[in-house]
């Protein structure tokens, strides 16, 4: 019986250790789309097909900020313990034209805060539309890359790349990607995080 007990400790310790946790805003949230369309719930399948035993956990909540998410991010440590941490924030940072520099800084933070916790993490860069300014734009465009770079972090340079100015991929707010456009956004990110993912023994 003991040794039962034990295996049962050890098999849940095990999966607790082989939790990816995804933590953004409505990108990843499956905004104005079923749960189920979205790229994040497509990331389960792909998981499961590919032969990999991860939980999924998205803690991605429409219209986040950087500064919402570090405050939130602690929390989701300590009762998600993941293995891996795919961040994807700064969006709505931008689009409200937020300060460039306070977003880079609560990134960093939260990037530190998941290792600290044990956790494996991998950047999602965001590109603004070029109706900001030329010189914002610029400024938010070299963050990811700057804070991947600093910090030694893998980077998706563009979640959206080949969605975002592709006609009939995107939903009518011209911000979110459609059920045909969430598969490409999987694909934008599953090269950056297949190099972290451990297959089970």
């Amino acid at each position: 019986m003991v040794g039962i007990a034990l295996l049962g400790v050890f098999s849940t310790a095990r999966a607790a250790a082989r939790t990816i946790l995804v933590f953004g805003d409505s990108l990843s949230a499956a905004h104005g789309l079923r749960p189920e369309q979205g790229w994040v719930a497509l990331l389960g399948q792909r998981l499961r097909m590919e032969g990999y035993r991860y939980r999924i956990v998205n803690a991605s909540v429409s219209g986040e900020t950087t500064t919402g998410g570090l405050a939130r991010l602690p929390h989701e440590l300590r009762v998600c313990h993941p293995a891996i941490v795919v961040l994807e924030l700064g969006a709505n940072d931008g689009l409200r034209g937020l300060p460039v520099p306070l977003a880079a800084h609560h990134l960093a933070a939260m990037v530190r805060l998941a290792r600290a916790a044990g956790a494996r993490v991998l950047l999602l860069g965001i590109l603004l539309p070029p109706n900001y300014g030329p010189r914002y734009t610029h400024q938010f465009a070299a963050l990811y890359p700057q804070l991947a770079h600093r910090l030694h972090v893998p980077l998706v340079p563009f979640l959206l790349a080949h969605v975002a100015l592709t006609p009939g991929l995107m939903q009518s707010d011209g911000l979110h990607p459609n059920a045909r456009g969430e598969p490409l956004v999987l694909d934008n990110v599953w090269p950056y995080l297949r190099p972290l993912l451990r297959r089970a023994p």
